[in-house]
Parts: C-alpha cells; structure tokens; sequence
C-alpha cells in the first residue's frame, strides 16, 4: 500500500514538473522571432509628421509578434479626457489597460494615436491616419484585419471616422460614443459591436441606441451591449470582455460578419486540464 502510494505521488509530481516546464517553454519560445529581427515589442513610443510637426502616439506589439506573418491591427482613439501632445496618455485609459491586464487576449498590433489638446476627432484626423499608414509601413499588418474603436470622444469618432472610411476596416467597436443617423447606409457594411452604460450621464445611452436602429434599418448586422447600472465608464468591461476582443479580432474586410462566437475558453487549456484531472484522480486512489 506505501509503495502505491509513493508510487501515485511520484507520477503526479512528475505531471506537475512536465506541465510548468512545457509553459515555460512556451512562454521562453514567444518573442524569439521578435528578438532575432531586433524587433522591441510592448508599449513602443512613435513619433509621425503632420505639417511639418512631431505628432507623438503608442504602438502596441505583442510579445510574440514575429515579421513572418501578418497581424491584425487595432485602432483606439481615445476621450476628451486624454487628449494632448506626450503621445502617452491615452495608454492609461481603455484598451492599454485591458493590455497590461490581459495581455494574451490581445495577439494584433494596436495603435493609439493623440488627439490635439485644443482639438476634436472630427478636426484631428491627421494623427489616426498617420499611425495606420505608419505601421503598415512599419510593420507586417494584415490589410484584411484592420479593425477601429474607441471610447467617449473616441467613441463618437469610430462611428463617424468608420462610416467615413468604411473600406478600410474590418469592424467597428464604439463605445459610450454616438454619430449621425445618416451615415447608417455605409456603416452597415461593417460588422458592429458597440456597448453603452445603462447609467450613463455624459453620453446619453440613446445615443448608441439610435445608432443601433438605423444600422439595423438599412439593412445591417449589429450587435449592442447596454451595461445595466454602469455609468460613462462602459469601456472597462467591454475591453475586459474576452468574446468581445475575439469577435473583433475574428473579424476580416469586405466579408459577412462573423456574428457568432462559440469558442470555448477551456479549449484551450483541454489538454492541460485533463492531465491534472488524471493527477488528482491518481492520488486521490480513483484512477482507472
């Protein structure tokens, strides 16, 4: 009986060894491609001309990324209350930190542009098309994935700057933002997804909704979210939102949208999960 059960705490002592040490292969594999290419990789500062002057924004790059293939490309544009010249600022508020929290959950390029501090989007357009012309130049993005979003300010933006430019991006994700009624017709070609506060006294959330009606009217697929009980503040828990950030990433231009998200979470780890079930089942005495 001692030597069964020494027997049974070696085997899962070993499984546990094998399993932190296949992470640790693959978390020292990320990045290899990226280091070998002399590539920096996280919250890069960038620098662009506009008129003759530096325009500072954040280029994000996942550890992993590696030149060989094409990335997705992610557009975030900021609110009112982020705007000025540093070219960092808007990395603290919204999906910059959803990145340093979820750092996995985002495997594409984001770039953060800067809205001027005198100006608005609608006036400052210059610096989001600097930065997406910038990377691709910069970087191997790929043309069928490039998608916009944006909070508030931002939020307003990505509807207006999407129905402007509705070739260009694979989908929309506006949040706590609203547009113009008229714009439906082009910005029903986009797949949508756009996320409100119940709550909210900054933007009203009608503001969403209407936006919802008319895409949907002339004849467009959307998908809205209203946060009951949430304030102007919707942006956390939407960039939080794991199938939110999937759907957006799944998402390719000029094709129908992939409305659906079946993807499991524990798929990933299935292989893992089921080692450690047969390990506790083995100590436990009720392995087969």
């Amino acid at each position: 009986m001692i030597r069964r059960m020494t027997y049974m705490w070696t085997v899962a002592v070993l499984l546990a060894v094998a399993i932190v040490s296949s992470g640790c292969a693959t978390m020292n594999m990320k990045g290899l491609a990226a280091m070998r290419a002399g590539i920096q990789t996280g919250f890069i500062n960038k620098v662009a001309l506009i008129d003759g002057k530096p325009s500072y924004y954040v280029l994000y790059v996942p550890r992993d990324y590696d030149p060989g293939k094409a990335w997705p490309l992610v557009v975030f544009l900021h609110g009112m209350g982020e705007r000025g010249k540093d070219g960092m600022l808007q990395t603290e508020v919204g999906i910059g930190r959803a990145i340093r929290r979820h750092a996995d959950r985002f495997p594409c390029l984001v770039a953060m542009p800067q809205c001027p501090a005198s100006g608005y989007w609608d006036k400052g357009v210059k610096p989001i098309e600097k930065s997406i012309k910038q990377t691709i130049g910069e970087y191997n993005v790929d043309r069928e994935r490039i998608a916009l979003t944006g909070i508030s300010m931002g939020g307003y933006a990505t509807w207006y700057y999407g129905a402007a430019h509705p070739e260009l991006f694979s989908a929309l994700m506006p949040i706590c933002g609203g547009g113009r009624v008229e714009d439906a017709p082009a910005l029903a070609k986009l797949p949508i997804w756009a996320f409100h506060g119940a709550e909210d006294n900054v933007v009203p959330p009608d503001e969403s909704r209407h936006m919802v009606d008319a895409i949907k009217a002339a004849g467009g697929k959307i998908k809205y979210t209203e946060y009951p009980g949430t304030e102007h503040n919707s942006w956390d828990s939407a960039y939080d939102d794991a199938k939110a950030i999937r759907w957006l990433l799944r998402q390719r231009r000029n094709t129908p949208p992939a409305m659906d998200d079946t993807f499991d979470e524990s798929d990933a780890a299935g292989s893992q999960n089921e080692i450690l079930r047969n390990a506790e089942q083995m100590m436990s005495g009720t392995g087969q």
